[in-house]
């Protein structure tokens, strides 16, 4: 398996997948840095005029509900229907769906209207979404994780897509199997946005191999956060620093680093 993600992660750079992602404004230039930096290529439409026409000619589509506005989720609902017709896989990050009620339903139209390849939020956002009570404070989770795994492969299997929980350890599952991801910071807590720039590469991960959508979001996630503890060894505990740096590790980081460093554990 670990074989197969580091391949995975080597074509991103080799297909240069077109992300196209309707994102939040707290964190769009991050997105698109950390796309850019994994050897993806994102583009930021988000007029709704434009955004259907666009999305039949990406590889993926991103949608993060983070600061959603009135113009972004039409612009989604355009993208998703566009992505319907053509097969573009979308993935979506349920920013506050548990204590936002709008949120479900935009997430509920997408669902309508395109298949979803993976939702990828973080643990409240998970179980919140699987029908189970999580703790969250605004977009940032409380949970401590009890339960995360259940409610991981509870939502893959009625939704028919790859859930990936973001947390102390992530968890990615689909219908059939499931990998515990132990790699990772702190200081992603201490950053805006590191949510939203895991999302991000797991959509370029995607966009570059759409057959595999489980484990390409293994991948985007095991990269993400190798990148995450090599930035944090280098800035020490500095946030602003580790930013910077975390951009600089994801560029750096090949389908071989993966293999080396991850610490991952496949379940069935």
């Amino acid at each position: 398996m670990l074989k197969k993600c580091s391949i995975i992660w080597d074509q991103v750079r080799i297909k240069t997948p077109l992300v196209h992602c309707i994102t939040n404004y707290v964190t769009v230039n991050d997105v698109a840095n950390i796309i850019l930096a994994g050897g993806a290529s994102p583009a930021m439409v988000e007029n709704p005029s434009e955004a259907g026409d666009f999305a039949g000619l990406a590889s993926v589509l991103y949608f993060n509900l983070g600061t959603l506005t009135r113009e972004q989720e039409a612009a989604m609902l355009e993208g998703a229907r566009a992505a319907g017709e053509k097969g573009v896989p979308v993935v979506i990050d349920p920013v506050a769906c548990g204590v936002i009620a709008r949120k479900n339903q935009v997430i509920s139209q997408i669902e309508e209207l395109s298949s979803l390849a993976c939702i990828k939020g973080n643990g409240a956002e998970i179980k919140s979404l699987a029908g189970i009570k999580a703790e969250a404070r605004g977009v940032d989770s409380l949970d401590w994780g009890e339960g995360l795994e259940d409610a991981c492969r509870s939502l893959a299997r009625s939704k028919q897509t790859v859930v990936a929980a973001t947390g102390a350890v992530d968890v990615v599952a689909d219908s059939q199997h499931m990998a515990l991801i132990k790699n990772g910071t702190e200081l992603y807590a201490l950053i805006t946005g590191a949510g939203c720039m895991a999302g991000g590469v797991v959509a370029a991960c995607i966009g570059a191999n759409p057959e595999q959508p489980w484990l390409a979001s293994v991948t985007g996630l095991l990269a993400f956060n190798i990148a995450g503890e090599r930035a944090a060894l280098a800035s020490g505990h500095n946030p602003g620093t580790f930013r910077s740096l975390l951009c600089d590790q994801l560029y750096g980081l090949g389908g071989a680093d993966i293999a080396a460093a991850a610490r991952i554990e496949w379940l069935s």
